[in-house]
């Protein structure tokens, strides 16, 4: 009866400190300048349909480059934090048939999907970070169907360094050919015709460093999880 009761005055207690943001709230009737800006900017300077990705990838580009940062932290932190061993009296776990049928099949299909999202992230929504998850979704499937999977630890150690240094590296290109102010600029290629794959200039490279990172981090956060030891296949 205590727990039911708690839990009445807290939901009273968050819907009462809500209240006034709901009481005030009202639908803009037009966009606010810095809104407008960014559209306006991502199809006349960026010749991009995706405003969303246009304000990730450029506008605030050191913000998703700190993010980028953050998420490589959070898996080293797992992985000084999960020591990795193999339990000794652990019960061995076998997967069915269908679950490894279906693994193999729909993984390459699930890392093609992946790729798909972050090279056409400035076209169709989506982005880096969106294809990154759904490929390391593609290895934790394997993961779950082939209990002796292994995972690269040197492979995923190369991309996931490679990829952060061209990340860094196309936003230097851009300090270095367009000015001082320009760290992140993408305009350093070609803008490219409108709706087409190669458009926007470097923002396709960028979306794919940003996904091969995330993936490749998100699966030493699967492998470490697993509580298996260190390989390398």
């Amino acid at each position: 009866m205590i727990k039911q009761l708690l839990t009445v005055l807290a939901v009273i207690g968050v819907a009462w400190l809500l209240w006034p943001f709901l009481k005030e709230f009202r639908t803009p009737a037009s966009l606010n300048p810095l809104a407008t800006d960014y559209i306006q900017g991502s199809v006349n300077d960026l010749n991009m349909p995706n405003v969303v990705t246009a304000v990730v990838v450029t506008y605030r580009g050191l913000d998703t480059l700190g993010e980028v940062t953050v998420l490589f932290l959070a898996t080293a932190g797992v992985g000084f934090l999960i020591r990795r061993r193999e339990l000794s009296g652990a019960k061995k776990r076998h997967a069915t048939e269908i679950l490894k049928t279906g693994a193999t099949f729909l993984a390459p299909l699930i890392v093609m999907f992946g790729a798909y999202i972050f090279i056409h992230g400035h076209l169709t929504p989506g982005g880096g970070f969106q294809g990154g998850v759904v490929i390391a979704s593609a290895m934790l499937l394997l993961a779950l169907a082939f209990t002796d999977f292994e995972f690269s630890h040197r492979l995923l150690s190369w991309l996931e360094s490679l990829s952060g240094l061209a990340y860094v590296a196309l936003g230097l290109l851009g300090l270095v050919l367009l000015g001082v102010d320009a760290f992140l600029d993408p305009r350093f290629l070609p803008l490219g015709r409108w709706l087409h794959l190669f458009s926007s200039g470097a923002v396709p490279l960028i979306y794919s460093c940003i996904g091969i990172k995330v993936g490749s981090e998100l699966s030493v956060v699967i492998d470490s999880l697993r509580g298996k030891g260190d390989t390398e296949c």
